[in-house]
């Protein structure tokens, strides 16, 4: 069992338990939270609740999070974009709210299930809960990412992850206007020690992390910026843009309170280049960003005219 301790502080206060956990737990689906707290996995407390109960100021949360089992990682029907695929190596556009892959109390509508149902040769590297994984995304973050189909691919996407060779590319829409036209972030990422659902720029127990960025267009009170990754920490776009004092529009763990919008953090993984694991060829994708980043885009610029 994994445990997550949860704060009430004053602004959650009347809120519905389950809607304030769905805000707090960026991984969970809000079907998997109500599944938790059906199960009886949510106290208030020390007391199970249901999911109706209005939090009061102060009040302790502990969600008990079950360990999954290998068998419960069943192959589900679920529409893939696939950009590329051959023998080695699958590369899919993931939209925005899928989770790649499974972990305590999420067992169905991941990308892994999904990949399960479309092909049965993924590589077993990273054992059964994550097979044929060599990076992630996180769930609210849209765009390309590449997969295994066997061991040998596997170990060779891996290292050039490690040799920092692969090229990634994000765009992201910021808050503030960002005064010069590139930057470079160099700040470990470790753990929040106040929340362990968090990551933070800190020296203790961290690890080099490196984002480079310019930016591409300037709205009235935001920033379009490209990111391009040297490493690969959790978190790593989002902690530093905020770091910097541009946090992610719409980022439910590291934005601003007031940002309104149903699709949790503007950051898309736009461009993914890689040495193909057999032929040596070099491999380059691009991927279109989702209609709702364009249609907020030309919302922004809408607002200059």
């Amino acid at each position: 069992m994994e445990d997550i301790k949860i704060r009430i502080i004053e602004e959650q206060s009347g809120k519905r338990i389950d809607k304030v956990l769905a805000q707090m737990l960026p991984d969970f689906s809000r079907t998997q939270i109500q599944q938790l707290m059906t199960g009886g996995h949510v106290c208030v407390n020390d007391k199970v609740v249901k999911a109706s109960y209005k939090v009061e100021n102060q009040d302790e949360v502990l969600v008990h999070i079950p360990e999954p089992e290998s068998s419960d990682i069943l192959p589900e029907n679920i529409p893939l974009k696939i950009v590329y695929e051959d023998q080695d190596v699958i590369v899919v556009d993931k939209p925005s709210g899928m989770i790649v892959h499974p972990s305590a109390g999420i067992y169905t509508g991941t990308l892994v299930n999904a990949l399960l149902y479309h092909c049965q040769d993924l590589s077993g590297i990273n054992g059964v809960m994550r097979p044929g994984i060599v990076h992630r995304i996180d769930k609210e973050t849209s765009g390309l990412l590449m997969v295994a189909k066997n061991d040998m691919a596997h170990q060779s996407l891996s290292e050039q992850l490690q040799e920092h060779t692969v090229t990634r590319r994000y765009l992201a829409l910021v808050h503030g206007l960002i005064p010069h036209e590139f930057g470079r972030i160099e700040a470990p990422i470790g753990r929040d020690p106040h929340d362990r659902q968090k990551m933070t720029c800190t020296d203790k127990n961290a690890k080099e992390a490196i984002t480079n960025f310019k930016v591409l267009e300037r709205f009235k009170d935001m920033s379009l910026v490209e990111c391009r990754l040297e490493t690969g920490r959790t978190h790593q776009i989002r902690v530093h843009m905020q770091y910097i004092g541009y946090p992610v529009y719409g980022d439910p763990q590291y934005g601003l309170r007031r940002d309104d919008t149903t699709h949790g953090q503007y950051l898309h993984a736009k461009i993914l280049g890689f040495i193909h694991p057999r032929t040596g060829e070099e491999m380059y994708f691009e991927s279109d960003l989702p209609d709702y980043f364009e249609e907020k885009l030309t919302e922004l610029r809408n607002q200059m005219e």
